[in-house]
């Protein structure tokens, strides 16, 4: 089955995603787990900033604010 993967940033707003993937070394790794982002997490994307802005997602209760260059490394899928 061939997943159908979109980077972080370039999902529709208020929709729930799930995590697939990290393009990242150990430390944006670590950086994101602490933040409650890995693999299988559910989240929602819940605003953008214009013109590259950062973008803030929904996490376990809380919202988090992220880079587009961080955002552009985590790999979702889209949950219907």
């Amino acid at each position: 089955m061939i997943k159908n993967l979109l980077q972080l940033d370039k999902i529709p707003l208020k929709k729930f995603v799930s995590v697939q993937e990290i393009n990242g070394g150990y430390g944006l790794i670590q950086k994101l787990q602490v933040m409650g982002i890995r693999k299988g997490q559910h989240i929602q994307l819940t605003s953008k900033q214009p013109f590259r802005g950062p973008i803030t997602i929904k996490v376990n209760g809380r919202e988090i604010t992220l880079g587009r260059g961080m955002a552009k490394k985590i790999l979702v899928e889209v949950i219907d």
